[in-house]
Parts: C-alpha cells; structure tokens; sequence
C-alpha cells in the first residue's frame, strides 16, 4: 500500500433495513445494475476492493482514462451508493460501502 492508500474508510456495520415494499427493492435492483452496467465501473470496485481504499489519482494511474471520466465513474457509483468517498486534504479517498454492496447481494439473491 502506498503512503496514499492507507486505508480510508473505517467498515460501517450498520444493520441492512428491508423494504416493505417489493417495488422499491426492484428499483434498487435496476439503479444498481445499470450503474454496473459499464466495464470502467467494475474495474473501479475491483480495485477498491483490492486496496481497501484508493486516492481518485491512484485510479487514474491504473485505468486508461483521464482524470475527468475516472471521477465521473466514480460519481455514478457514489450516486447508487457502491461507494463513498472521504475528503483529505486537496484529494477524495474512495472505498467499498459494504452495507450497500451486501444489500445487492441480498436483493440478486431474492429475485
């Protein structure tokens, strides 16, 4: 791990709440899916995974892309809450949301 990458975002062990209502887990299902739907977006969350946390600039140096299209893949996850990013200093740390990406789990596993 690099000076950069310490980890960054301590684990949230917050119980996952089940909707009531069936639709509302089927809109989730679909806001989640499509923000996987791109290629970029899974590489980001295996090297998330990876990491343990990760410098937007660290990304960019291990995706072809630039520094605009990394940050708006990472806006997109951040949105469906895959993700969460953690402001240090001039630069955001990101990391896995665990109760988010447990949920998916949860929601594939009951379709």
């Amino acid at each position: 791990m690099s000076k950069k990458e310490k980890e960054c975002c301590p684990e949230n062990n917050k119980r996952i709440r089940r909707n009531v209502n069936p639709g509302q887990d089927q809109e989730n299902l679909a806001r989640i899916a499509k923000a996987l739907g791109h290629p970029i977006r899974l590489e980001i969350l295996t090297i998330l995974k990876k990491t343990k946390g990760c410098i937007c600039g660290d990304l960019v140096d291990q995706l072809p892309l630039s520094q605009a299209t990394v940050s708006q893949h990472l806006k997109v996850l951040k949105k469906v809450g895959l993700i969460r990013g953690e402001i240090r200093g001039p630069s955001t740390c990101y990391c896995l949301e665990p109760i988010s990406l447990r949920q998916f789990k949860m929601l594939v596993k009951n379709l």
